[in-house]
């Protein structure tokens, strides 16, 4: 077909054969375009963190393999980098048996037709008939149906596509960029029609199809821009709301811990991500009486967060009865009862009278309250448990009390402290926790959460040294009784 034409001859050469090679400079043209195009989106959608849209990736796909189809057909192409015509012939061919395959999936993705079923099982016969044909083509056997049925099918895909943006779909429902594409899709349809009906013998002349679908590719790069600016925009929105959640739920937490003689507190919050579902208050009072809540909504993020202030008003509403923690948990939970359904919390409550020398306490599904005596050690866990506030309406709570004595120690916490794991997926457990307890107890109340907070840490550090994501909210009160 192309003949071998020299700088010293060229100006000899025939009329067919400068016009060969100036469509075979065109075609490497327009394939350069659009190779660079897909390289640009692949690149893209790899190294773009957190990225959900795999729109682009079935874009950058489809056009690299068009490309390579483009550059697989030129002959000069072919002789410069000494690639076979028959190796050639079935690259080109398996490219044209798997082309429509990442143009479905990307109109699929785009267009969240309700056509769904229809198109994903025309994609399940593009995948079929890719499987039979390519090693068909590979050994030789019906060659010419082969090309035939590809033909039908790749009209007949296109065809769907096509009525679907059209016919089927209420043209006001389209978005301004998916009527680009629809522009586009309908002029690289006629170009494949035409493509397509040259393949079956039915039209003469020469294939220029790539027009067509450079045409159709900068309008599918004007859909996938808008569609990435849309979501960076949304992405910013949403970190901005989550930055005033973040301020919003540190308002709700205590600025500081209550202070009077006799009494050593310190707290410890470290939340999973940048708003979290843990909660902590305290009720104060001009006597020496104290009450400490500490709860945890199940879930993350703003869900969570949004429930732990709906806890934190209800809390403020409990302080007429806070020397009785089960009649406290029994009004939170009367208070969070149908205010939501998917959440419930998990809750303890600790009231300390310091004149009369005791400390009452309940739990609803939490954690068991860690007690030792830093003189006498021999840390243990002490469970009263009722139900998790939120669900049951009718719950009942009961409550334990016990003598307040010198060199108590008190531990409030959530479940992300014991559950915390190593990299063997082994949990930290509460028995780690009272042997830290017991082997520490000169330490100050702030020294000593801080002290098991870093044997968790290590803990959860992996054996190259880095720290596992932490996977979910911890909070940690430690109440420490002077004398």
């Amino acid at each position: 077909m192309f003949q071998n034409v020299s700088l010293a001859n060229w100006a000899t050469a025939s009329p067919d054969t400068i016009t060969e090679w100036r469509w075979t400079i065109f075609g490497v043209g327009v394939g350069a375009i659009l190779l660079a195009i897909g390289l640009i989106a692949m690149g893209i959608f790899v190294f773009r963190k957190k990225n959900t849209d795999r729109a682009l990736l079935y874009f950058g796909v489809f056009v690299i393999l068009y490309a390579v189809r483009i550059f697989i057909r030129e002959q000069p192409l072919l002789s410069v980098f000494a690639i076979p015509r028959a190796v050639a012939g079935h690259i080109e061919h398996a490219i044209t048996f798997t082309i429509m395959v990442p143009s479905l999936l990307l109109f699929l993705d785009v267009v969240q037709t309700r056509w769904r079923r229809v198109m994903l099982s025309v994609l399940g016969v593009e995948l079929v008939f890719a499987a039979f044909a390519i090693p068909f083509d590979l050994l030789g056997i019906a060659s010419v149906e082969t090309d035939i049925a590809n033909s039908v099918l790749v009209l007949s895909s296109g065809t769907l596509m096509i009525v679907f943006v059209f016919f089927v779909r209420p043209p006001g429902r389209l978005s301004p960029e998916l009527r680009v594409v629809a522009v586009g899709l309908a002029v690289f349809g006629l170009f494949v029609f035409r493509a397509n009906l040259a393949g079956l013998r039915i039209l003469p002349g020469r294939d220029v199809e790539p027009i067509g679908f450079l045409f159709l590719v900068c309008t599918l790069g004007y859909l996938v821009a808008r569609r990435i600016f849309a979501k960076e925009e949304s992405l910013f929105a949403i970190q901005k709301e989550l930055e005033i959640a973040e301020q919003i739920q540190a308002s709700i937490l205590p600025r500081d811990v209550p202070r009077s003689a006799g009494i050593e507190i310190a707290a410890r919050y470290l939340p999973m991500s940048a708003v979290a579902g843990d909660f902590y208050d305290f009720l104060t009072f001009e006597r020496n009486h104290l009450g400490i809540l500490i709860a945890d909504v199940t879930g993350h993020g703003v869900p969570a967060a949004l429930i732990a202030s709906m806890l934190k008003v209800a809390f403020a509403g409990q302080s007429a009865q806070a020397s009785d923690p089960a009649r406290v948990l029994t009004g939170l939970n009367q208070a969070l009862c149908g205010k939501f359904e998917d959440h419930f919390v998990t809750a303890a409550y600790l009231y300390a009278d310091l004149d009369a020398k005791i400390v009452r306490y309940a739990g609803a599904g939490h954690p068991p309250l860690l007690f030792s005596n830093r003189s006498k050690g021999e840390a243990r866990a002490i469970e009263k448990n009722g139900f998790f506030l939120g669900m049951f309406p009718e719950a009942e709570y009961s409550s334990i009390e016990m003598q307040l004595q010198p060199g108590d120690r008190y531990v409030l916490y959530t479940d992300g402290l014991p559950e915390s794991k190593n990299a063997a997926g082994e949990e930290f457990g509460l028995a780690r926790c009272m042997k830290v307890l017991d082997s520490h107890p000169s330490l100050p109340a702030a020294a000593l959460a801080d002290q098991l907070l870093s044997e968790i840490s290590r803990w959860t550090e992996t054996a190259k040294g880095s720290m596992r994501l932490q996977e979910d909210d911890m909070t940690l009160i430690v109440l420490d009784c002077a004398g």
